[in-house]
């Protein structure tokens, strides 16, 4: 009989419970990781709702990241223990009492993280920095536009590019959101409700524009984008939450600029990438992180049972940073 663990399923009414689960082995290569606590990130809302099917071979199971503790440790999967203790990257799997995931994708994490801020870190972090260094090439002095700033990236986003010398300008939606990036060193907050974020940009940079713009938005901020985008400035485009279908577009402004448009996605991204991503995350930001130089932002932090009032309260757009929740 297949041995059985405990995972978040979804009901025919799109809600969230807990039940039985077929619980992985543990290959070659892979970990398998008694999962202490995962987070939630918008890819889960539209998968619950059948919007976003995972890669082929992944877990159907939610969740795009966890932290815990090694359990079992594979053949060839080399420097690694039993009791160590990881976060990592998923492509689905994370709402569940175990994982197994590829030796390459795991980061190894000090007592001095919990396994809630631990859990805080994968996605986010390995988004902001793919879109921003990997793919973008910021870098120090120049000017970057994150918009969506209170959101789990956009928190990623604003201190690491902080860390890299960057002059940060970031949006946001609400007063609280504005405190909340300012205390990240934000050197410009903007509430997109208040004022005209194209205004603003164009004023904090004497009408230069921006060098890179980290847009999770899409359609409805593309002329706006534009507008606020220096001479060579490249627009970092990984969501959509805004319309994917722009309307009467006109190529030449951005033409004219010689603006690089580049779009991306972490979650379908080959394993050699993906590894390769971490790695040098690890190496470059993972001190920062350790010293507490950078620190993963936690909005909440949800029991098992709780999961469905904690969708919900992502899907009202009310969180600032990451919501955590805890594992059975």
């Amino acid at each position: 009989m297949e041995e059985q663990m405990i995972a978040c399923l979804v009901n025919e009414n799109k809600d969230l419970y807990w039940g039985s689960w077929p619980k992985p082995k543990c290959g070659s290569g892979e970990l398998l990781i008694r999962v202490e606590a995962t987070a939630l990130n918008r890819a889960d809302l539209l998968q619950k709702r059948g919007l976003y099917s995972p890669p082929k071979g992944a877990s159907p199971i939610i969740g795009l990241e966890m932290a815990g503790v090694i359990e079992e440790v594979g053949a060839d999967a080399n420097g690694w223990e039993v009791g160590d203790r990881v976060c990592a990257l998923l492509p689905g799997g994370g709402y569940a009492q175990y994982a197994a995931i590829p030796a390459e994708l795991a980061v190894r994490i000090s007592d001095k993280l919990t396994f809630v801020e631990a859990a805080a870190i994968p996605e986010v972090f390995l988004t902001a920095y793919l879109n921003m260094f990997e793919l973008g090439r910021l870098k120090a002095g120049e000017h970057v536009l994150i918009h969506a700033a209170a959101s789990g990236v956009g928190t990623a986003a604003v201190q690491l590019a902080k860390a890299a010398g960057a002059f940060v300008i970031a949006t946001v939606g609400t007063d609280e959101k504005v405190d909340a990036i300012e205390r990240l060193n934000a050197d410009v907050v903007i509430n997109y409700r208040n004022q005209s974020f194209e205004d603003a940009v164009m004023e904090y940079t004497n009408g230069n524009g921006v060098d890179m713009i980290m847009d999770p938005v899409g359609a409805s901020y593309w002329k706006s984008n534009m507008e606020v985008l220096a001479m060579d400035g490249r627009l970092i485009l990984f969501g959509v939450l805004g319309g994917s279908k722009v309307e009467k577009v006109d190529l030449l402004p951005a033409m004219m600029r010689r603006i690089h448009i580049i779009t991306s996605t972490l979650r379908g991204l080959p394993l050699e990438r993906k590894a390769a991503l971490t790695a040098s995350f690890v190496d470059w930001a993972m001190p920062l992180i350790e010293k507490g130089e950078i620190e993963p932002v936690i909005d909440s932090v949800w029991e098992a049972e709780e999961i469905n009032e904690a969708h919900a309260r992502m899907e009202r757009n009310e969180n600032i940073g990451k919501m955590v929740v805890l594992v059975p």
